[in-house]
């Protein structure tokens, strides 16, 4: 066996993928395991916090890109949420065909809790690792985000 940073690079590949793979699958569990009492599952967890993110007024069809999910599938969950009284759909100011997204104000109390949440699940899991660490983790992890939107020829969304 090689000594090589590079051939251990390289027999580690596999294992970093599996791993962050697994660690995200976890992660989205522990998560769900937090907020399905507020009837909350992940695919309407991840509409909610994906708008947050992209900020109210956000069309479907970039919410569906951001998700990587296709549009009937955002439609159902959206759906449920229009009819959960969390979102409301609105057309586009210049194109009617477009629908964005915009939270109730029941959504609003909702997007809080699940905030909430989602820092108890993430100050769980991240128990006994130092600022250093995550500052590490967080930094290795927007690299690997870079190269394989470069890879994909995908934008690089640089902090979202």
């Amino acid at each position: 066996m090689s000594n090589s940073l590079h051939d251990d690079k390289n027999l580690n590949a596999p294992t970093i993928g599996w791993l962050l793979s697994r660690s995200s699958r976890l992660w989205r569990g522990a998560i769900s395991q937090t907020v399905n009492p507020m009837g909350m599952t992940e695919a309407r967890w991840s509409v909610m916090i994906t708008l947050k993110v992209l900020g109210e007024g956000a069309s479907q069809n970039s919410l569906a890109t951001e998700l990587g999910i296709e549009m009937s599938s955002l439609n159902r969950t959206v759906n449920q949420l229009v009819e959960l009284n969390l979102v409301e759909r609105r057309a586009h100011p210049s194109d009617g065909r477009c629908h964005c997204l915009w939270f109730t104000p029941a959504g609003k109390v909702s997007i809080q809790t699940l905030t909430g949440s989602f820092n108890l699940v993430r100050d769980e899991l991240t128990n006994g690792i130092s600022d250093e660490e995550l500052s590490t983790l967080f930094n290795v992890l927007k690299k690997i985000e870079y190269n394989a939107c470069k890879k994909l020829n995908k934008p690089y969304e640089g902090g979202k």
